[in-house]
């Protein structure tokens, strides 16, 4: 992979997460593809540009999560402004380490994040990576959908490499048909695919990780690596074929950003020369370290020592 430019593309909520004192929360800024770039920024050299493309209100919440971006020195230039609408809110709820979670974003500005063609065809000019989530889309009307999916591949014409997360979460679709479709229409336009088996077992009925695999690249999509949850990981497509396994498990405290967490860290490891093997392992290492403590935006997972 080349380039010094990375957007992310998708949703950022305001998050509730339980502090571990009983009746108190924990209030951050967070959302799938917002957490990718967050450990991408920490994670590569100051000379990287990572930028995150989303709309928000003007109100109070929304001011803030332009705030968040711009002092963790993630470029907010493309997050745009709406009147109407305003950013959305999010709850985790943990059991035994797990967690599920409770939404409020149903009037969420970021589903317009779409709407403007020129916008998003500026966001995406001259980027690197343009990076998504199954959420990204499932936000979006159909109109933004299909705006969103033709501006990638035309960016992806122009060089910029498109990495997609599937991230599938069917309550936010509406029904499964139409979440198999789009998902795979993304996976047509992207470079890289990092997909989770639990959920694509679960979604399209995958036997195996291999089938994930072999699924994804004959929808058209250039490498996939299938995330596994301390399994052993699958990859295969233009760049190599392979298996990484004895990846030490860990015993989480939350799962939240498990998924995200690793995008991050293999792909930083990847733009910074490493193998694909090396780079799982170093996602994995994340995501460890990040399902170690509360909550999505862990600054204790990149100590190091």
């Amino acid at each position: 992979m080349t380039g010094k430019s990375i957007l992310s593309i998708g949703e950022a909520m305001v998050e509730l997460s339980p502090s571990g004192q009983d009746g108190l929360w924990r209030l951050g800024i967070a959302g799938d593809t917002l957490n990718t770039a967050w450990y991408l920024r920490r994670l590569l050299p100051a000379d990287w540009r990572v930028a995150y493309c989303s709309r928000v209100g003007l109100g109070e919440f929304s001011q803030q999560m332009v705030d968040f971006l711009t002092a963790e020195g993630i470029d907010a230039a493309h997050v745009t402004r709406d009147g109407q609408r305003e950013i959305a809110l999010y709850a985790i709820s943990l059991k035994d380490g797990e967690r599920s979670f409770s939404y409020w974003r149903d009037s969420s500005a970021a589903r317009g994040l779409a709407d403007d063609p020129a916008a998003l065809e500026a966001a995406l000019d001259g980027a690197g990576i343009a990076y998504l989530s199954g959420i990204t889309l499932a936000i979006l009307p159909p109109a933004g959908r299909a705006r969103l999916i033709q501006a990638l591949k035309a960016a992806r014409q122009a060089g910029t490499q498109v990495v997609f997360d599937p991230n599938l979460r069917p309550r936010l679709w509406p029904d499964l048909d139409t979440m198999r479709q789009q998902i795979q229409a993304a996976a047509a336009v992207s470079d890289l695919l990092l997909p989770s088996f639990d959920d694509e077992r679960d979604h399209f009925g995958d036997a195996d990780p291999q089938a994930t695999v072999a699924r994804y690249l004959a929808c058209g999509a250039g490498q996939v690596v299938v995330k596994a949850g301390g399994d052993p990981v699958i990859y295969g497509g233009c760049q190599g074929a392979g298996l990484v396994k004895d990846l030490p498990r860990e015993i989480p405290v939350d799962t939240t950003a498990a998924g995200d967490s690793f995008n991050a860290g293999y792909l930083a490891a990847r733009l910074q020369g490493q193998d694909i093997p090396a780079a799982i392992r170093s996602g994995h290492e994340l995501g460890r370290k990040v399902i170690r403590h509360r909550g999505a935006l862990v600054p204790q997972a990149l100590a190091t020592g």
